[in-house]
């Protein structure tokens, strides 16, 4: 992940966490480093640790990852659909189709994602 986003890496957050409530406290650290990072979206498959009423005050949003990419598929879904093709490739042991590859995806909580992808099969 560093060479793909050389910025990814947040530091100083921890400094936050004692100041920040969440349902579950093992999660500040996430929110913690998302404020420190200036980032608007914490994508999560958990969105229930991270009340849209707590993270509205401090600028950031919880998404489910299929709203995100599904966004995203509206933003450059050429590029959506490249990132998905270099994923596609690393399926190597068994070898998978690009079909399998959606069902996948659909199986881990990405129907709406699948749905805009299975018309560009052809290009994963």
């Amino acid at each position: 992940m560093d060479r793909a986003v050389p910025d990814c890496l947040v530091t100083g957050h921890m400094k936050l966490v004692d100041c920040l409530s969440l349902p579950d406290p093992d999660e500040r650290h996430v929110l913690a480093a998302a404020i420190c990072g200036h980032v608007e979206v914490i994508v999560t498959f958990n969105e229930k640790d991270f009340p849209h009423e707590i993270l509205a005050e401090l600028g950031v949003e919880a998404q489910h990852p299929d709203e995100f990419i599904s966004h995203l598929m509206t933003v450059d879904w050429s590029a959506v659909c490249r990132a998905l093709k270099n994923q596609h490739a690393t399926l190597r042991n068994p070898p998978r189709t690009a079909e399998d590859l959606l069902d996948i995806l659909e199986k881990q909580g990405l129907p709406l994602t699948v749905s805009q992808l299975r018309p560009l099969a052809e290009l994963i």
